[in-house]
């Protein structure tokens, strides 16, 4: 029997606060009660806000709390041929395409289909309005044009033909087997359709977060995925990309986020209080370890 491999996987964007260490702890003590073994992954492909320092950072603070991971460690920005190889086979399937339209285009598009239908647009789980399709029927060859031009663009995943060759490969349905702390598992459905047709290649990036993690998780041979509850809903994308590509579905366990005062959760953007900060002020790495529902 395989032995179970989580990770934890940190963005070096700013510094890390209380709801990553709670994370990171939850990782380590999952990892133990089940046997299995923990690595630590820095997910740095957004070149524009990631920094050095940030990532220095949190290999400081999570050795600070006591937790100890195998070498050695993976960073995306070295690995962005492994994720342009993955795009091509979902080019080449004919699955994604190019998309030119600006923020500002797409915000216009669904106000003039909102005011013309009179109804809301739906949104996707992050509350954005779907994308309206704006460059879904542009000729191959226009498009082809305009990318050896230089004109910036996306990629994205065209969901109705993702899902029809996706129910083509996996006829029973798409789903991903949910674990608890007691090591129950329950069986959920997955509908990636809420999503509409995501972006799975950035204009500055030659990846997305969707396609790098679930590239790095079956590269790296990760068994249990532990993340926060606000992550939840990109699973169900997630394991459409894994069925699309013939990639594994690890186990999930999606956690309760830590709140500030206000009941809100944790946050780089809100400057949420970073654990640098808490060492310097003395804080003790066991008694925050206790403090968070952890052995000390």
């Amino acid at each position: 029997m395989t032995q179970p491999l989580f990770r934890f996987a940190p963005s070096p964007n700013g510094l890390l606060h209380l709801g990553h260490a709670y994370s990171a702890l939850l990782n380590a003590d999952l990892a133990k009660r089940f046997g299995g073994r923990l690595i630590l992954r820095i997910e740095d492909i957004d070149i524009t806000r990631c920094r050095p320092e940030y990532d220095a950072a949190i290999v400081r603070d999570l050795a600070w709390l006591g937790l100890r991971f195998e070498e050695p460690i993976r960073r995306q920005s070295q690995h962005f041929d492994d994720y342009r190889l993955l795009l091509r086979r979902l080019r080449e399937a004919g699955l994604v395409y190019p998309c030119f339209a600006t923020r500002k285009e797409i915000a216009q598009a669904v106000t003039a289909r909102e005011a013309e239908t009179g109804t809301s647009a739906l949104r996707d789980p992050d509350g954005a309005p779907l994308y309206p399709r704006l460059c879904a029927g542009l000729d191959p060859a226009e498009a082809q044009a305009r990318i050896e031009a230089g004109e910036p663009f996306a990629l994205r995943l065209d969901m109705a033909k993702a899902r029809a060759e996706a129910a083509r490969i996996a006829p029973e349905g798409l789903a991903y087997a949910r674990f608890d702390r007691d090591g129950n598992i329950a069986r959920v459905p997955a509908d990636p359709a809420r999503w509409g047709d995501a972006v799975i290649m950035r204009k500055e990036i030659p990846t997305s977060y969707h396609l790098a993690v679930v590239h790095d998780d079956a590269a790296q041979g990760v068994t249990h995925v532990v993340r926060g509850r606000d992550l939840e809903p990109a699973t169900d994308l997630h394991v459409l990309l894994q069925c699309l590509l013939r990639l594994p579905t690890p186990l999930y366990h999606h956690h309760d986020l830590i709140r500030d005062e206000e009941g809100e959760k944790l946050a780089k953007s809100r400057v949420s209080t970073p654990i640098a900060q808490l060492r310097e002020e003395g804080a003790d790495p066991a008694a925050l370890r206790a403090m968070l529902g952890f052995e000390a």
